[in-house]
């Protein structure tokens, strides 16, 4: 990634997790109304929460520990996303297609927020507010 992060929204994992939310509110538009509280609101509650996560933990850059925190809550919230997935695609919600590709974008996203937790100090804003990356 090249170039001077100046918001979340120059992240390209952030990008990648915003799009993916967006086309599962796209695809899950389609699920049973009966589905509206267990499977609906969570996979679209889970992939938005990967965002939001990922922006608190761009502000929080100051402080490694917070950062991470927030990196760690990010994770979890993508891990989850792949479960309702599954969920999705065996209860027959989601084409099996659909599931995969969106399976396989979270395991991108996942691959990113582990990478950026592993190596904390290309992201740390120092104490004189430059930005290491």
């Amino acid at each position: 990634m090249g170039g001077k992060i100046e918001t979340h929204c120059d992240l390209e994992v952030y990008q990648k997790a915003f799009d993916a939310a967006m086309r599962i509110v796209e695809l899950s538009k389609a699920f049973p109304r009966e589905e509206t509280y267990a499977l609906t609101d969570q996979i679209r509650r889970s992939s938005r929460s990967v965002c939001a996560n990922l922006a608190e933990a761009g502000r929080k850059r100051r402080y490694e520990a917070a950062f991470i925190s927030k990196l760690s809550d990010s994770e979890s919230e993508a891990a989850e996303t792949q479960v309702w997935l599954e969920f999705a695609v065996k209860c027959g919600y989601l084409k099996r297609e659909d599931g995969l590709i969106l399976y396989r974008v979270c395991d991108e996203v996942l691959e990113t927020i582990v990478g950026m937790i592993n190596h904390p100090a290309t992201w740390v804003i120092g104490y004189r507010g430059k930005v290491t990356r």
